[in-house]
Formats: C-alpha cells, structure tokens, sequence
C-alpha cells in the first residue's frame, strides 16, 4: 500500500530518500527550511559570480553513478563530469609545491622520486585499500546500524582482519611509508573524517583508494549540478517540495508520529524521514519523553571539524593555484591536534583554496575568479567577525607569499561561513560542518540510531547517522532510510 512519507530537508541524504520512496510509488513531501535545495550543498550567486557553498570534492564517482542507476538513468543525464588532472596541488611553503598526477604510474613515480621503493609499496598499499572499499562502500555502508548480526557475514567475517579495522592509519600509513610528505599526502583525507589519524581506523585507507586510484572529478558547472540533477530526478518521479517551510515539531499520538508541525499547520504524514540534523530534531522536535538520547550523550559525542569559509570575488585572473590547492605549509598534525584535542583556534591552519575550472565561464564574470578558501576548525568555538577577520588576514597573508601573488587589493566581493551560520541555516549541532568523527567508538552500531523504538514510524539518515560524513556516505545514507521505511510497512 502507499504512503504519505515526509521529509524533512532537502540536502543529498533527504534527496536521496525521496527520490527512493517516490520511485517505489508513495506520496513523498520534502520540507526545506531554505528557499532551495542541497542543504550544505546549496550555491549562491552575486555579481556574476556563482559559488558552491559546501562540499567541493567529487570523489567515489561509482557512488553518485549506482545512484542514478537505480531509477534508470545516469549522472550523464544530469552533468557532465571531467576527470581532473592533477587531481590537485599540495603546497609545502614558498614556491615548494608538488601536483598529484591522475596517471597511476606517474604517482608511483612522484612516490619513488621521495622515497626509495616507495613505489612498490604503493601498490601494496593500494591494493589492500581497494578491498577495504570494496567491502565499504559495497558491503559495510549499506548497513542500517540496527545491530552487530548485520557483520555476521561470511564476507565480512572473513576479511575481518585485512579491513584493519583496529588498527590507526597513522601506524598504519606508517608501515609502508617513512618520507614526511607521503604521510601528509595519505594522511589529509582523514582530516575531514574528525578525528586524528591515531584515532581513525585504518579501515579508511579506502579514502585514499577513492583519491589515488578512482581520482577527483568535477561537475562542468559546479558542485551543486549534483543537487540539481538529483532535484530533478525527484521532480520526476513525483515528489513535491516545500521551501522556505521550517519545522516547528513532530505531531505525536501515543508511540505513533502523526504528522509535523510547519507553520503552525498541522500536516499528517505515514511516515518522516529526519534528514535534518538529528540532534536538532531530536532535541527540539521530539517531545521529550519520546527522545532515544539526552543531552549528556550528545555532549559526549566527538565531532567532526567545522568549517571557516571564504567566498571571494576577484577582479583578475589568478595563477599558480589549481582547482584544488592544499596548502600544508604548516603542520597538518599540529592543526589536527588544535582541532581535535584542544578545540582552540588554529591560526597555523592548513587550508583548502578552490578555483573552480578556467574554461568555465558561466561561473564567473570574464577576466575574473571566484574563490573558495576553506578552513578546518574544531566545533563549539566563539565566532564573530573579529576572529573571522583575523583569520583571513592571516590565511590571505600566507596566500600571497606562498603564491607570489596579490590577491588582497582585488577581491571585490568578500564573504565569510562559519558556526553561527551552520546553526543558522542548519541547526547544525555546536555549528559542524561534517558531523560526527568516524573514530572507531563511533562506527556502525555505535553511531546514533536511524531507529527510535519510541517513534517507530520515524526513521533518522544524514551525516550524524550511519554511515557518516561526506557526499557519497550521505547519499547511500539515504538509500538506506528508504529501505528501513519500506520494512517498518511491513510490520506496523
């Protein structure tokens, strides 16, 4: 029988449940508290510039790909991908920079040229991470996290050990590799996952299987051609939109969710799908008697970074940065350690310069960049413009020296993100940017529950559930809500 299912938000994990249930033929609403869709993956445009606000990575292409597969089309029906090369640059200070190549043998050169017999061990090292992302991304990510018996496979079990799951990739990285610069270059993926490389399982060296060997990509027309096409896939297939529609609470009748509250309507739905943050919805839309958590366990648990962001219009062109530039000038380990264990302010930050594609003009006005300057921090911290301010001053500081260029006295349009604007737009828990950190204490079952035996007919997905941050996770996070809801219609 069909269903009248809701959504709340529209960002990848939402969109993908929506696109999933429609298909199976329910009545889906999507509730956006924004006027658009995409959540963090939203854009804006001014004075002829156009930005993506958020994710700026394409990596996992297979990931977006099955996606669409699943209701008959493909990422070509929506954008046009180009496989970037380089995949992007890594800055070590003051005209010191190495390109990371997409030709595999030319990585295993760049390797060699550092570290003798390097090279070798790369492919050994390749090798075990492509059946860590195999069994993954295949196997592990489509897991709804309700119970350890989902991992009572045969597969599974058997490959238990070569997953290294209990093992750091700091160690690990460090059995194969010993030159400073290759452990930065394996090591900086796992930055975004929230946690140091000592905390986070080794079973992520599939990140740098996904970074070296599946390579980066990039939308013709930005990032945000993802949202539109999968927004236009759920056009298709029937689902509705409300935008600008922020939830004020979820309708209770005994254990049953009847509905949401939007603008003081009451709207009766089956089924809600929280794509949301879950600490907000949790929090601040469940009655409290119906929550699964209280605040101490959310208090106690480890977040991924935050993110400073810059938007910047600049009225020439600038060279010497790629469409991905890293700037490591500064220590990553002790940037980490300002995240991750003193969540003070790192003004030794590395950063992240995006220069979306040069024969892209549609993207920017002619004979001018648009740039996106993002740095990692660690959530729950003071924000206002004078820190923001500071920052900048120093990140544009260490930019021109590092570039050779001056960038300061031709930006023309200046914007800044961070915290508060997560919390804003979001309701993003103590304003993250990526969710929760994949430390091995909070992997799989040990994640917050997309169930809530208290309010069965509500199903959580998104970066704060399984199977954690980051474009592809949240996508496949939605698939799997979709599966969860069809089997709760079997049983209530």
């Amino acid at each position: 029988m069909n269903k009248n299912i809701a959504v709340i938000g529209s960002g990848f994990a939402g969109l993908s449940a929506a696109c999933s249930l429609a298909y199976s033929g329910h009545k889906v609403t999507v509730y956006e508290k924004n006027s658009s869709p995409g959540g963090r993956a939203r854009k804006f445009e001014t004075q002829g510039f156009a930005f993506d606000m958020g994710p700026s990575w394409y990596w996992m292409p297979d990931v977006f790909e099955r996606f669409f597969n699943r209701f008959g089309r493909s990422t070509k029906d929506y954008y046009h991908l180009t496989r970037l090369d380089p995949s992007y640059r890594v800055y070590f200070g003051k005209d010191d920079y190495t390109d990371i190549p997409a030709d595999l043998n030319q990585i295993f050169e760049l390797f060699e040229s550092l570290e003798k017999g390097s090279a070798e061990k790369l492919r050994a090292f390749l090798k075990e991470a492509a059946y860590k992302y195999e069994v993954g991304i295949n196997d592990l990510v489509y897991k709804p996290g309700k119970s350890f018996t989902e991992f009572l496979d045969r597969r599974l079990m058997s490959g238990l050990l070569r997953l290294h799951v209990f093992n750091s990739i700091s160690s690990y990285i460090r059995k194969f590799f010993k030159h400073p610069r290759l452990i930065q270059l394996l090591e900086f993926p796992v930055l975004f996952l929230g946690a140091m490389p000592e905390k986070t399982p080794a079973l992520y060296s599939l990140m740098n299987y996904a970074d070296i060997s599946l390579g980066t990509w990039y939308p013709d027309k930005g990032m945000y051609s993802i949202i539109d096409g999968m927004y236009s896939l759920a056009k298709e297939l029937g689902v509705q939109f409300e935008f600008n529609a922020p939830i004020d609470g979820i309708w209770m009748n005994g254990q049953k969710a009847l509905g949401l509250n939007c603008k003081k309507d009451k709207l009766p739905h089956d089924y809600i799908v929280a794509s949301a943050d879950y600490n907000h919805v949790e929090q601040q839309l469940l009655p409290e008697k119906f929550r699964k958590y209280d605040n101490d366990y959310w208090n106690t648990r480890e977040l991924a970074p935050s993110s400073l962001i810059f938007y910047l219009g600049v009225d020439k062109k600038i060279d010497n940065l790629l469409h991905h530039t890293l700037f490591f000038d500064k220590q990553l380990k002790q940037h980490a350690k300002e995240i991750y264990e003193n969540a003070s302010m790192a003004f030794r930050s590395t950063f992240l310069c995006m220069l979306p594609l040069k024969n892209r003009p549609y993207l920017r006005p002619e004979g001018k960049e648009n740039l996106f300057i993002l740095v990692p921090v660690a959530p729950s911290l003071q924000d206002n413009e004078e820190i923001r301010e500071k920052y900048y001053n120093l990140i544009i500081n260490r930019l021109e020296t590092l570039i050779g260029q001056n960038i300061r006295d031709h930006v023309i349009f200046k914007k800044s993100y961070a915290h508060k604007n997560f919390m804003e737009d979001y309701n993003a828990f103590k304003g993250n940017a990526y969710g929760l950190a994949n430390t091995l204490r909070q992997t799989a079952i040990l994640k917050p529950s997309m169930h809530n035996k208290k309010v069965p007919n509500l199903i959580y997905t998104g970066q704060l559930t399984v199977p954690g941050p980051g474009v592809p996770p949240a996508i496949i996070s939605g698939q799997v809500a979709a599966e969860e809801i069809e089997k709760l219609m079997k049983k209530l």
